[in-house]
């Protein structure tokens, strides 16, 4: 006898609501990507430290012109809303109080990978082109390079780039604005 089977994919209010319920608690370290809960990585102490340097070279460097978001989700579909380490945000006087963060309201997101970094390249940069983000920086820490995705047309990032130290990069949006590869790797 066969016996069909078919997986439930969640979106992100039934998401919510099981957080709201109890099923997800506060300290459960998932995302939803294409309507799975995904357990996250535990975050090592090179790895923090990769988010607070660049949480404080965007916040500086970027002044006003941009909101600095950590470690937050951003909506990218109904059935997916990943919490990507850094998201370069459209600057809005209530930091998104008042609005959730969608895909349209990001520049660029930035992913820190000491141990993700296949899940990061493979999963979900794929989904960030989809949903139109212009461009997404992945620092592989084992490696030590900057890794950079740009020019999304059809959904795809046409342009690749493996930065080592020694070099700089700006993101598209804010080409004035040059981050050295050392200073976002540490």
């Amino acid at each position: 006898m066969q016996v069909d089977t078919h997986k439930k994919l969640f979106t992100v209010a039934e998401y919510y609501r099981m957080a709201e319920v109890g099923i997800l608690k506060p300290d459960d370290r998932v995302e939803l990507i294409d309507g799975e809960i995904i357990e996250m990585s535990p975050i090592g102490d090179r790895h923090a430290g990769c988010v607070n340097r660049a949480n404080y070279l965007f916040t500086s460097k970027l002044g006003t012109r941009a909101v600095v978001s950590v470690q937050n989700p951003l909506l990218l579909s109904e059935f997916t809303e990943p919490e990507p380490d850094i998201v370069i945000l459209k600057p809005r006087a209530d930091y998104y109080a008042g609005k959730k963060m969608r895909a349209e309201d990001a520049l660029l997101v930035v992913e820190v990978a000491e141990t993700t970094l296949s899940f990061d390249r493979r999963v979900k940069t794929p989904r960030y082109g989809a949903a139109g983000v212009p461009e997404v920086w992945i620092e592989d820490l084992r490696n030590d390079v900057l890794l950079v995705f740009r020019d999304v047309t059809d959904a795809a990032y046409k342009t690749s780039l493996r930065l080592r130290r020694g070099e700089t990069i700006a993101p598209v949006t804010m080409p004035d604005v040059i981050f050295s590869v050392e200073d976002l790797l540490g």
